[in-house]
C-alpha cells in the first residue's frame, strides 16, 4: 500500500492549529480588564462563527448531497442528543467543555473527508486542509483557556493538544482508506457530527460571547463565518 505522505502532511499541519491555539493563549496573560473580556469574548465568537459555517457550508451540504432525509434528520438529531448526554457528563464532573467538543467534531469528520478527497481532488483536499487550519487556530486558543479554567496545567494541556492533532492524520488515512468510495457512511458520520456541534454552539459557546455594553464580541462570530464561506467557495 503507498501511503499517501503529502494528505498525512496537511492533515497533521491543520491539526497543529490546535497546539498553536493553545500557546497563544498560554502566551496571553495580560491583566483582566473589560478591554481583554470582550477581546476574548470577540475570539470565543470568532470560533463559534468558523464553527457554524462548518455546519452550514460543509457538513450538511456533504451529508444531504449522500443521505435521504429521513437518515439525515435522523443522524443530525442523533448527534444533538449524543452530544448533549456528553455535555451533561461533563457538566457534573469537572465542567462543561463545549469548545473543546466541538473543535474535535469539527475537526474530525473534515479530516475524514480530506481523505476521502485526496485521490480525487488533490486541490479540493489542499483547500479543505487550508480551511480546517483557519478553523482550529481560534478554536484551540478557546478550548485551551476553558481546559486551564477547570484546571488543567500548561504542559498538560498543550501536551494533549499536540496528541489531538495527530488525529487529523489517523482521520485523512481512515479516510483515503475506507470511505472514498461510501459516500453514504461519509454522509452519514457528517450529519452526526453537524448535529452535535450546532447544539454545543448554542448550549456552551455562544453564552460565553456576550459582553454588557459591548456589542463587538458579535462581530467575531460574524467576521468565522465570512472565513466559512471564503473557504467553500474555494473549496467549491
Amino acid at each position: 500500500m503507498d501511503i499517501p505522505w503529502g494528505m498525512l502532511a496537511l492533515a497533521w499541519g491543520a491539526g497543529l492549529c490546535i497546539p498553536l491555539g493553545g500557546v497563544i493563549a498560554q502566551l496571553e496573560r495580560s491583566h483582566e480588564s473589560h478591554v481583554k473580556h470582550s477581546w476574548l469574548a470577540g475570539i470565543t465568537a470568532l470560533g463559534g462563527g468558523i464553527l457554524l459555517a462548518a455546519v452550514s457550508l460543509v457538513l450538511v451540504p456533504h451529508a444531504m448531497q449522500a443521505l435521504s432525509v429521513w437518515p439525515l434528520l435522523g443522524l443530525f438529531l442523533l448527534g444533538a442528543i449524543g452530544f448533549m448526554q456528553v455535555d451533561r457528563w461533563l457538566a457534573r464532573g469537572s465542567g462543561a467543555k463545549g469548545q473543546l467538543l466541538a473543535m474535535l467534531m469539527d475537526f474530525i469528520p473534515e479530516a475524514i473527508a480530506l481523505g476521502a478527497l485526496a485521490s480525487a481532488s488533490p486541490a479540493a483536499a489542499m483547500l479543505m486542509a487550508l480551511f480546517i487550519a483557519a478553523q482550529n487556530l481560534p478554536e484551540g486558543f478557546n478550548a485551551y483557556r476553558e481546559l486551564e479554567g477547570a484546571g488543567l496545567s500548561a504542559r498538560q494541556g498543550l501536551g494533549a493538544f499536540l496528541l489531538l492533532s495527530l488525529l487529523g492524520p489517523l482521520a485523512a488515512l481512515s479516510g483515503h482508506l475506507w470511505l472514498a468510495d461510501a459516500p453514504g457512511v461519509l454522509g452519514g458520520l457528517m450529519a452526526f457530527a453537524a448535529g452535535g456541534i450546532l447544539y454545543l454552539i448554542f448550549q456552551d459557546i455562544a453564552p460565553q460571547v456576550r459582553v454588557v455594553h459591548h456589542w463587538s464580541p458579535p462581530l467575531g462570530a460574524t467576521v468565522g463565518f465570512m472565513v466559512g464561506m471564503l473557504g467553500d467557495r474555494l473549496v467549491g
